[in-house]
């Protein structure tokens, strides 16, 4: 034996993983068996094993595992039978199929029934592992997800919060605690990071959850008509005043009145949001009686109070009327944790509403998502996913069906790759139609919002969005 071959043989195997996760294997073959242990070993799962569906059975019921590997072909039930029976005990446990012959019939049947993947023996080793890893990672994070928002929807009634970092558990720690009071709450943070989903979980955590939750972009209305909107007016009050109309302030009464955007409202409806939340009186538009209620005032905004405070844009008095709890939403750049499971909720939501198979991210795909910065926050996020899931032709989607801002694609490019032979004004066209849709996209498909980011008259911004054929898509609410 040469000095070279002694000195590679006696250098120790390297350590074993310890992942902590167990894998059933269950094939009538003691060869496929033993090989499948050896290799899962190395990675540092723990194996066990059945030569039988039936006794693989058992140790499920008897036992939590990490992912099943099952053969097709087995003596007494077949892998098909035993797949469907696993599915009614436990439906989300992620199965592996594994077979000597793959009859398309038998992979269509086994993906039908729930099976995460079919695998042909002789397999590739690494192609098995990798599988096995997905599976396995999808499986424990879609659990984390459900387990927490199970403890969620048991302690707060959170609907369609998730979350799992320290800065989300604090903040659904604070509206707990907050939401049986009647304190006036201002809920401040970035466009998109949730403020009403957060303005709605008080509400119904609250006495009033059976009385009405009325929401109001105060930002979006002229001062005349959003006075008219809260309070109301008598009839003929304006010229278009044929008939009396109760306001918002009425509407809510007894239950919770949400002012979005408060932070734009004009200095005279400030004063008189001030008198309501100091009296609980105002008058409607034309009015001279006073109409008294009962409303909680829930706030949210997302520029900075202080600031327009001392800017003069904002009353002080009324600053601290709304701050007397105040709830902070950090940006989805602060809390990287939790876009898996945020992706993995809009994921699951879209596919079911657009009557898809479910749906799951590529590691690349996920991996853009998590280091993407999020200007537009979980607004944005939740538009890319729909996005994906809507273009997507299989069940992974992967990062070619995310923005080219996501990935760093080049734009121009792209045309090219499609028709080398594009002219230059078709290439310029291609990428300012993708300009404008990504800018859409990040401000909810808000065309005023979008050209004061790109400052430009709001007429040139239509005019832009008429000539490239840009279908502007319905408004998510924050």
């Amino acid at each position: 034996m040469s000095e070279a071959t002694l000195a590679i043989s006696t250098v120790p195997p390297p350590p074993q993983l310890e992942t902590g996760q167990r894998i059933l294997i269950i094939d009538d073959e003691a060869a496929i068996r033993e090989s499948l242990e050896t290799l899962l070993s190395l990675e540092g799962y723990a194996v066990e094993m059945a030569t039988t569906g039936e006794e693989g059975l058992g140790r499920i019921e008897h036992n939590t595992y990490d992912l099943v590997l099952l053969d097709l072909a087995l003596p007494g039930k077949n892998g098909l039978e035993i797949l469907q029976l696993i599915r009614e005990t436990e439906p989300a446990l992620p199965v592996i199929m594994i077979t000597a012959y793959g009859k398309v019939d038998n992979i269509v049947e086994a993906m039908r029934m729930g099976a995460q993947n079919f695998v042909q023996k002789p397999w590739d080793n690494e192609k098995l592992l990798a599988d096995i890893r997905s599976s396995i990672g999808r499986y424990h994070a879609e659990e984390e997800n459900l387990q927490l928002k199970r403890a969620l929807k048991q302690r707060y009634n959170f609907s369609n919060i998730v979350g799992k970092s320290e800065a989300m558990l604090h903040i659904f720690d604070l509206v707990a605690q907050v939401a049986p009071t009647r304190s006036t709450v201002l809920i401040q943070g970035e466009s998109g990071t949730g403020k009403e989903l957060i303005a709605k979980a008080l509400h119904a955590n609250s006495g009033r959850k059976d009385k009405p939750f009325v929401p109001v972009n105060t930002g979006a209305m002229p001062t005349d008509l959003l006075e008219s909107t809260l309070f109301g007016h008598v009839k003929g009050a304006f010229t278009s005043a044929v008939s009396g109309k109760k306001g918002l302030f009425e509407v809510a009464n007894y239950g919770t009145l949400f002012l979005d955007e408060i932070g734009t409202m004009g200095m005279e409806t400030q004063a008189k949001i001030l008198r309501v939340l100091q009296d609980r009186r105002f008058m409607q538009l034309g009015g001279t009686q006073e109409i008294q209620v009962d409303v909680r005032i829930i706030a949210a905004t997302n520029v900075d109070l202080k600031q327009a405070v001392r800017e003069g844009k904002f009353r002080e008095d009324l600053y601290y009327r709304l701050n007397v709890i105040a709830i902070d939403l950090p940006p989805l750049r602060s809390r990287r944790e939790d876009i898996p499971l945020l992706a993995a909720h809009f994921l699951r939501h879209y596919a079911h509403e657009n009557n898809l198979a479910d749906r799951t991210l590529a590691p690349d795909a996920l991996r853009a998502l998590v280091d993407y910065d999020w200007p537009g926050n979980v607004r944005e996020l939740e538009n890319v996913i729909e996005r994906g899931v809507v273009l997507s032709s299989s069940p992974v989607i992967g990062s070619d069906l995310l923005p080219g801002h996501l990935t760093g694609r080049n734009y121009s490019t792209s045309l090219l790759e499609h028709n080398p032979n594009a002219s230059l004004f078709d290439i310029l066209e291609d990428f300012e139609r993708r300009i404008i849709m990504e800018k859409l996209e990040r401000c909810n498909w808000n065309q005023t919002e979008a050209a004061e980011h790109f400052r430009i008259p709001l007429s040139t911004l239509n005019q832009k969005i008429k000539r490239l054929n840009i279908e502007i898509k319905k408004r998510v609410k924050e």
